[in-house]
């Protein structure tokens, strides 16, 4: 072989290649333009959960947006989710939306027919969520049962404590908890342990096909988790370092 063949051989040897997948992102959806406002409700929200916002993936969502918006209102909005750990990606809405995405160096997304769902935390929820009406005992430490059906769009969120579910999560559901989660059935949306940085916390459930499961700030979404042999088994995840740890029950 020639040195003028193992070039060209190293010239068609791809170097990347393309796939598609599915990231989770959090979508930024903007209701008015008030940036005093939008920084401190910004930041309570931050506060309640800060390992969660940790290097968040973003979209600013404009397609709701009844004020006007130019590039350096946005400059402005975007340092302010900068500075409490979000990244925005890209914005959300119309094609008008096209130059100032560009003059952000970002994307513009589409308006999609996606379903989704409030990422509230609990303190700030205009309104109890819809499972808090599963709720049936607590259990000691300032914990949480729930014993019905955690269904798409709602969460739940244990305060200081545990939360136990008796009963599936579906996609689309949320369970969060500053110390461990115990799912006695499926877990198909997203559960979050060790919220405000408890790296003891741990994740136990009789099925895993969960969306994302997290440890103080530690994730894996779906895409991952599928390649470990205890998907759709029962499994215990603890933090081992900066990694989740997989392991039957």
């Amino acid at each position: 072989m020639t040195a003028d063949t193992t070039l060209d051989l190293l010239d068609n040897d791809p170097v990347f290649n393309l796939k598609g997948g599915m990231l989770t992102m959090t979508v930024v959806e903007l209701a008015r333009l008030s940036q005093d406002h939008f920084a401190r409700q910004l930041a309570e929200k931050v506060e309640q959960a800060p390992n969660f916002f940790v290097d968040t993936p973003v979209v600013i969502a404009l397609d709701k947006l009844t004020d006007r918006i130019d590039a350096a209102a946005l400059k402005g909005l975007l340092e302010i989710c900068r500075q409490h750990g979000l990244q925005p990606v890209a914005l959300r809405g119309g094609e008008s939306f096209r130059p100032l995405a560009q003059s952000a160096g970002m994307v513009l997304v589409p308006v999609g027919r996606q379903r989704e769902k409030s990422i509230e935390t609990p303190a700030l929820r205009p309104e109890p969520a819809p499972v808090a009406q599963a709720q049936r005992a607590a259990p000691s430490g300032g914990g949480k049962l729930i014993t019905e059906p955690v269904r798409s769009g709602q969460q739940v969120y244990a305060r200081g404590g545990d939360l136990i579910v008796m009963a599936p999560v579906s996609a689309g559901a949320e369970l969060l908890a500053d110390g461990h989660i115990h799912v006695y059935g499926p877990l198909r949306g997203r559960a979050l342990a060790g919220v405000q940085g408890n790296t003891e916390a741990r994740i136990f459930c009789q099925n895993l096909e969960a969306e994302l499961v997290s440890i103080a700030g530690h994730y894996k979404v779906a895409e991952d988790l599928r390649k470990e042999k205890q998907w759709k088994q029962a499994v215990h995840i603890s933090l081992d370092g900066d990694s989740l740890k997989m392991t039957a029950l």
